[in-house]
């Protein structure tokens, strides 16, 4: 392993149900060392203290002692813990309330309540921590099984197999994504949002994709960011690097970041990089996800 790979810090986190226990078992089986339900008092100990020798990953949601979103999304915005990266496992509310149904279990934030009422309560205590999240893995139609290889390909660095690359848009307004290892300020592109008729429209829409990539200044700067992309991606890939994440972003993360985002991946997954995709703002306001053409 390389030595930023023994020095590599995960924290899991996710709602109850999620698969978050089967991924920390996914990784200690690929030599991560790991910590489950770390009390939020003693995560900044084990967070600056001397490396391991091993990777490391730890367990921490809402079950945590002292667990509070507030408190963890500022401690990880330190300075001196910009290396952890935030790992967040997500699941459909359809799918998460027919997991907790089959298995008759108690929801962890509402024990005397029913399923349906804890996990919307959680996923309600959880939204900052998923929208700051650094990888996002929707585990709604993975098995378990499933779930270990995706941990695999994300993780091992022993595997053999092309880096994961993460492409996400986001709004400057709330600030920058953590994480991020490269990022494109995409707010020269014209705006969508001082047409009335593209305003409340995303950049899923191919309204808008024909408006922003209308701009002369388009075509060039996709074709620069491309060729970037292959001189930069496949010397990250020989450093040791497993994952890298690139990030696009315009004044409210709607309209052109969400375009140049859906076309780079497109792009980068047709040259056979595996690539997942984001949109953080599009995200916190559930705005539907369907892509025009990506990645994975």
């Amino acid at each position: 392993m390389t030595d930023t790979t023994l020095h590599r810090i995960l924290l899991i986190s996710g709602p109850a149900g999620a698969g978050r226990s089967t991924a920390i078992n996914a990784l200690e089986d690929i030599g991560f060392e790991a910590i489950d339900n770390l009390p939020m008092p003693l995560l900044e100990r084990v967070l600056g203290g001397e490396p391991l020798g091993h990777p490391l990953a730890i367990g921490i949601d809402t079950r945590t002692r002292g667990f509070a979103v507030p408190e963890l999304l500022a401690l990880l915005d330190k300075p001196e813990y910009q290396h952890v990266e935030l790992v967040y496992l997500d699941c459909s509310m359809e799918t998460l309330l027919r997991r907790f149904n089959e298995t008759r279990r108690r929801h962890p934030v509402a024990p005397t309540e029913t399923p349906e009422v804890g996990i919307r309560r959680e996923r309600d205590m959880l939204i900052d921590l998923r929208v700051a999240a650094d990888i996002l893995i929707d585990t709604s139609s993975l098995s378990p099984h499933d779930l270990k290889a995706e941990i695999g390909r994300l993780f091992d660095q022993t595997s053999g197999e092309r880096m994961a690359i993460s492409v996400q848009s986001f709004s400057y307004k709330r600030g920058t994504p953590q994480g991020v290892d490269m990022i494109f300020d995409c707010r020269f592109l014209r705006n969508p949002h001082w047409d009335n008729s593209l305003r409340e429209r995303t950049g899923l829409d191919q309204m808008v994709v024909n408006y922003v990539e209308a701009d002369p200044l388009f075509d060039p700067f996709m074709t620069r960011l491309y060729d970037m992309c292959d001189l930069l991606l496949p010397a990250y890939q020989n450093e040791g690097k497993a994952y890298f994440s690139i990030g696009l972003g315009c004044s409210g993360g709607k309209h052109r970041s969400v375009t140049v985002a859906e076309n780079l991946a497109k792009t980068l997954a047709e040259n056979g990089w595996q690539v997942s995709i984001r949109h953080r703002e599009l995200e916190r306001h559930s705005v539907n996800l369907t892509s025009k053409g990506t990645a994975s």
